[in-house]
């Protein structure tokens, strides 16, 4: 009995026709965050410019940078614009998403001076963490977005506390308050300052996670859930 032959099934994965169409969309996808960025990051530069920011109890958390120790910054994802500004050229490396809005933020934060990380704590988690814990040992300072990627949001992912477990490093919550700003539809309701806005930004005093295990200091998620809340009052103070 002879053996019958088949076409391929268009679309599968071997499929010419296919690869082309899906080699194009990628294509097409790297020239729209090309030019996003582009023009971005010079509009963002000129909004930023005008910013007139304030630091609250930013001293604490500097003296230790400055005497070579590490920190893990957190900051809720939809206040990330003002503080990737406010810490340009400083080499903190950033945890960020390899889906969504998360290769334009990328891109930005590199032209700002920043590192960055590709992965997130709910997906490849563990290689995520690894490579920050990795960034801390070594005495980089690192920031995690703990209601990124997706939300919920201002919900306390642990990703950044197992870090500081793993690390020793203490973790500063971060909080951004303006005067005037745009509010986009996002999950996370990212905030754009506006021109000429009073921006503050507040520091929570370092916060040491001496836990025996990971899991324990997951379980402190909620406690510094509430620190972020007690950060964003004296923002907004």
């Amino acid at each position: 009995m002879s053996e019958s032959s088949h076409p391929p099934h268009a679309g599968a994965p071997d499929d010419p026709d296919a690869r082309a169409a899906r080699d194009e969309r990628v294509r097409k996808k790297e020239r729209r965050i090309g030019w996003i960025v582009r023009l971005g990051v010079p509009l963002v530069r000129l909004l930023a410019s005008t910013w007139r920011i304030r630091e609250v109890n930013r001293a604490p958390s500097q003296r230790l940078r400055d005497a070579g120790k590490p920190v893990i910054f957190t900051l809720w994802h939809g206040e990330m614009l003002a503080l990737l500004w406010n810490h340009r050229r400083e080499g903190i490396t950033v945890l960020i998403s390899e889906h969504g809005d998360g290769e334009i933020i990328a891109r930005v934060a590199e032209v700002l001076g920043l590192r960055t990380l590709r992965g997130s704590t709910s997906r490849g988690g563990g290689r995520a963490l690894l490579g920050m814990s990795r960034t801390a040992q070594s005495g980089g300072d690192v920031a995690f977005t703990p209601d990124g990627p997706r939300g919920p949001a201002r919900k306390f992912a642990p990703g950044a506390l197992i870090v500081a477990q793993r690390s020793g490093a203490p973790v500063i919550t971060l909080r951004v308050s303006a005067s005037r700003a745009w509010r986009l539809k996002s999950w996370d309701r990212f905030m754009i300052p506006k021109p000429f806005a009073r921006v503050r930004i507040a520091y929570g005093d370092p916060a040491y996670l001496n836990f025996p295990s990971p899991r324990e200091a997951s379980e402190q998620a909620e406690r510094f859930e509430d620190l972020m809340e007690q950060t964003g009052a004296a923002a907004r103070a």
